[in-house]
């Protein structure tokens, strides 16, 4: 499967949690993007559920020196979640991060201040929150993500993406009450690898679409 771009990715994920809906399991949802990427995939989403749109900051947390590597992650002021295996096996401390986390942290501040623009986070009680990102690789942000939202009481967590690997849907399975993910290639290298067109987005590409104007076709 290979999406346009994530515009069609999201309206193919969103065709797919509208029939779960329909069927009752996703009652009062709230759609919670992970930006910047999961923006405009969530926008979809939102539309056909007829639900509320909203950002969830996530920030991976690098290794010094080749933060492309990641081995954590952290959400708002929760403590930063850590892969332990990668710790273990590169040989860091989290005090050795702790520099790292700190400028992690106030991006994500810097992000959650723009993107809602002095407007609270949703209340998530007795609500299903469905966190929506353009792909999992790892998984290592949204788990960052789902324990983030269950500190909130959801009635329901689902994770929503239109592609991931195989081992992060196993992984997360045991996170949320419910993984969607459309298609779990197993010669899984990146998310971008999935997409015809995956450009990087911008800080006002992801207004644009939590204002309900797509940033792409």
């Amino acid at each position: 499967m290979q999406f346009r771009d994530r515009s069609h990715a999201g309206r193919e994920l969103a065709a797919r949690l509208l029939s779960r809906q329909e069927k009752g399991v996703l009652p009062h949802p709230v759609v919670l993007a992970l930006p910047r990427g999961g923006v405009p995939v969530a926008r979809e989403v939102a539309d056909a559920l007829d639900a509320p749109l909203d950002v969830l900051v996530v920030r991976k947390i690098g290794m010094p020196f080749q933060e492309e590597y990641g081995v954590g992650a952290l959400a708002g002021d929760d403590p930063p979640l850590f892969d332990e295996q990668v710790m273990d096996r590169t040989g860091l401390s989290e005090s050795a991060l702790a520099d790292v986390v700190e400028r992690e942290r106030a991006e994500a501040r810097r992000r959650e201040e723009r993107y809602r623009r002095g407007r609270p986070a949703p209340d998530l009680r007795g609500r299903t929150a469905i966190i929506v990102d353009d792909g999992v690789a790892t998984g290592s942000t949204a788990r960052a993500a789902l324990h983030h939202v269950r500190r909130q009481a959801p009635e329901r967590v689902v994770l929503a993406v239109p592609v991931c690997s195989p081992q992060a849907a196993e992984l997360l399975s045991g996170e949320a009450d419910e993984v969607v993910c459309l298609y779990q290639p197993d010669a899984f290298r990146s998310v971008g690898q999935w997409y015809d067109d995956f450009e990087q987005l911008t800080d006002e590409d992801v207004l644009k679409a939590l204002h309900g104007t797509s940033a792409e076709g």
